[in-house]
């Protein structure tokens, strides 16, 4: 089942680049919809005991046919790892580098990748694709700093590098959900994750002493994001809160559920299709909660420069 699940993954390539006014629509023949699916109990505590009888999987509010279920997928995890290097960050920035560190430690294993970002004003590639953990090290410690925040072209130059990699991906960004200098807007960073199908993990880091004028409209992007993706979000103000963070990612990731299905309709219709996924069988007194994507596009747009 699972060689079959990796064989199912076929996905297209992007280019690596900021939209423009110029764009084309590149059409793409989906035949086999993949979705991931996390379930938590009342406790935050992922579930991993559900069989394929207890999914039911609906499109635009259609049920379909599963093809293919995995429990606690193995398929290869692609991580792009975004840190916030701004100004705003730089106090709380060696207790996130401390926190990435472990994270990295903890999550790879030989058929996995990482691929280390910062941004400021500018998104750089530190580390590309890698499992070499010390080459992840050697990357962290030559972050480079910046002033302004290219928050959402971090998340759209993540999720396009995502586009090119199979089995699972991951995009988890470090910052304080501040946007000044992007080039992108927050509709296109929205786009690029959903096309990508990146399930994208916000970890928001805050003051103790968060102040009630900050501007808090990246901080609700994120979460919109997360939750569209099958992520989640999170709140950091210490290192033990980064680091239970980063745990929780970690653990979800090892526990997840590979749902698969062939549309029952064609695609030559709406250019968003919506998932949705519920439990049966399950006692409601357990109170399971389900995440995964909100659906997907029928086709891709390849924007030029």
């Amino acid at each position: 089942m699972k060689n079959l699940a990796a064989m199912a993954l076929v996905l297209a390539t992007s280019l690596y680049c900021f939209p423009q006014e110029t764009s084309s629509t590149l059409k793409v023949d989906v035949k086999l919809v993949t979705v991931f699916v996390t379930v938590i109990d009342e406790h935050g505590a992922p579930v991993a005991s559900l069989k394929k009888e207890n999914f039911t999987l609906q499109e635009d509010g259609r049920e379909q046919k599963l093809a293919v279920f995995d429990r606690e997928s193995e398929l290869p995890l692609s991580i792009v790892l975004a840190i916030d290097t701004s100004l705003s960050t730089r106090r709380d920035l060696p207790l996130e580098l401390a926190s990435a560190r472990r994270f990295a430690g903890t999550i790879l294993r030989p058929v996995d990748a990482l691929a280390l970002y910062s941004f400021s004003e500018v998104v750089s590639e530190v580390v590309p694709f890698t499992s070499d953990l010390k080459r992840i090290d050697r990357g962290v410690d030559r972050i480079p700093l910046g002033s302004a925040t290219a928050l959402y072209d971090a998340l759209y130059l993540g999720a396009q590098t995502l586009d090119r990699r199979q089995g699972r991906k991951v995009l988890v960004v470090i910052t304080d959900g501040g946007d000044t200098v992007s080039k992108v807007n927050y509709k296109d960073a929205v786009r690029a994750a959903q096309e990508a199908e990146a399930i994208v993990y916000s970890i928001i880091v805050v003051p103790v002493e968060a102040s009630a004028g900050r501007d808090t409209g990246g901080e609700h992007a994120l979460i919109q994001l997360s939750e569209d993706t099958g992520g989640k979000y999170f709140y950091a103000s210490s290192l033990p809160q980064l680091n239970d963070a980063f745990h929780q990612i970690s653990d979800e990731l090892r526990t997840q559920y590979l749902l698969a299905y062939y549309p029952a309709q064609k695609l030559s219709g709406s250019e968003f299709r919506r998932i949705q996924v519920s439990l049966e069988g399950v006692p409601a007194s357990v109170n399971y909660r389900v995440r995964h994507r909100s659906g997907y596009y029928t086709w891709k747009e390849n924007r030029m420069r």
